[in-house]
């Protein structure tokens, strides 16, 4: 009966170890262009820049509706007031009741312009550059970081009078600081600014999601630049491929990155990485 005891002890506690490991797992999903989702060890789902309907989502591709898929979203976070980065906002959170992250103008002007749900707007979750708030009960700390960009909001009430675009505020980044999870910085759509290296020193990144397809913001070469800034552990690009104009692909940001000895990983549309602990799982083959 002793040995039995024994083993029976023996199995709860390896149960628990695996339920620890399993409890501690962040994943992150690209839906392409800028748009990510996380969803955190305790399982809250944060969306970044959720233009979901962009032409490099497979659901898109396949014809089918990625909003449907949502069943779950806690918070919005919005680095700036352009579409291509505001996206589905509005219609995610009137289904789910998630909890908009921004600046307080462009929150207002999407409340006003957008009928973003003002209840989800208007909270405590509201920020300015340089600040930290904390979300999902004390398990992230978002702070928000400058971006060199514009920021605007497409008025779709404008009349004959009216301008076509609103206020937006700063454009802006994110950090994510998750516990028992990495540190995520997202750039928005900046360009290369110095003062990332500032960035570096406040905060240990673990992975760095960078916009790479220069036009309207860093190009590639740049963006590694801001990877060594930042001092990331890992680099993945975002922010290309999904229209004329923009970098048709990541070969030359892991060129780059390569000659500055940075991790590099390209994401593929749809697909999800999952970080355990502040490390990257290895990918099953």
């Amino acid at each position: 009966m002793k040995v039995c005891g024994f083993f029976l002890a023996l199995l709860i506690l390896m149960a628990g170890s695996v339920s620890q490991v399993s409890a501690q797992e962040t994943k992150v999903k690209w839906f392409g262009h800028a748009a990510f989702s996380i969803t955190t060890p305790r399982g809250k789902v944060i969306l970044i820049d959720p233009w979901l309907n962009n032409p490099l989502n497979p659901d898109v591709k396949a014809g089918k509706d990625p909003l449907a898929y949502l069943s779950k979203v806690d918070y919005i976070l919005l680095t700036h007031g352009h579409r291509d980065h505001v996206g589905d906002a509005v219609e995610i959170a009137k289904r789910t009741g998630a909890i908009l992250v921004c600046n307080p103008e462009l929150a207002g002007n999407l409340v006003k312009l957008a009928d973003f749900p003002s209840k989800q707007a208007e909270t405590d979750d509201i920020m300015g550059i340089g600040g930290e708030i904390q979300i999902a009960d004390g398990e992230v700390t978002v702070a928000m970081t400058p971006a060199v960009h514009s920021s605007s909001v497409f008025n779709p009430k404008a009349g004959p009078t009216d301008a076509e675009r609103a206020y937006g505020g700063n454009p802006a980044g994110f950090i994510l600081i998750i516990k028992n999870g990495p540190t995520i910085y997202h750039s928005g759509d900046t360009a290369y600014f110095k003062d990332m290296e500032t960035i570096g020193e406040q905060y240990q990144i673990d992975l760095a999601l960078l916009n790479i397809g220069g036009h309207f913001g860093m190009e590639p070469r740049m963006a590694a630049r801001a990877a060594q800034a930042v001092r990331a552990k890992l680099a993945i690009p975002q922010h290309y491929a999904t229209f004329p104009g923009i970098a048709e692909n990541s070969n030359e940001f892991a060129a780059e990155l390569k000659k500055l000895r940075i991790p590099f990983y390209e994401m593929k549309p749809g697909e999800t990485i999952t970080f355990r602990g502040k490390q990257m799982a290895p990918k099953n083959k």
